[in-house]
């Protein structure tokens, strides 16, 4: 009776680690590299296995602006119609990364609605360590192809602040 009471709490323990979510998932803002000041609000969510990056706000600009300098369509968008008449706000503008292993993703894309550049995006979680990470962020690695690419450091954050940017 204790064995079988061992091995259902050994169980219930490891199935709760692997239901746990990811640690790439959650609120986050993004920082410019250049001035260290926060530029956009965004949600990190997994839905069938597949990490989407939905952005929340945009600091210094009108919240209902549309994403004109898009292309009509891009591979694989995970939103119907033409994406060059969406919102900014409320778009899942990274998508299709799969997960390698828990805090890193690969395989999906980042649309630069500002621009309308498309990049093979890549995602690292990196734990704060007191260091070179005094507090936890996401790597986020847009690259053109063969490893040619740039990274920028997102900091962890709350609901309040991914929305409440203006």
């Amino acid at each position: 009776m204790k064995k079988a009471m061992i091995f259902c709490a050994v169980l219930l323990l490891y199935s709760g680690f692997c239901f746990a979510a990811d640690p790439v998932e959650g609120y986050w803002v993004s920082v410019d590299d250049k001035t260290g000041k926060v530029t956009a609000g965004w949600e990190m969510y997994v839905v069938d296995g597949i990490l989407y990056g939905k952005m929340h706000s945009v600091a210094d600009v009108p919240q209902d602006l549309v994403a004109v300098k898009c292309r009509d369509s891009y591979r694989g968008f995970p939103v119907e119609g033409k994406v060059n008449q969406l919102r900014i706000i409320g778009i899942p503008w990274i998508y299709g990364l799969s997960a390698e292993k828990p805090g890193q993703w690969r395989g999906g894309f980042i649309i630069d609605a500002s621009n309308g550049n498309m990049y093979n995006c890549k995602i690292t979680f990196r734990a704060a360590d007191g260091k070179k990470f005094p507090v936890d962020v996401l790597e986020m690695r847009g690259e053109i192809g063969l490893g040619i690419g740039g990274s920028q450091y997102w900091r962890k954050s709350t609901l309040e602040e991914a929305a409440g940017l203006r």
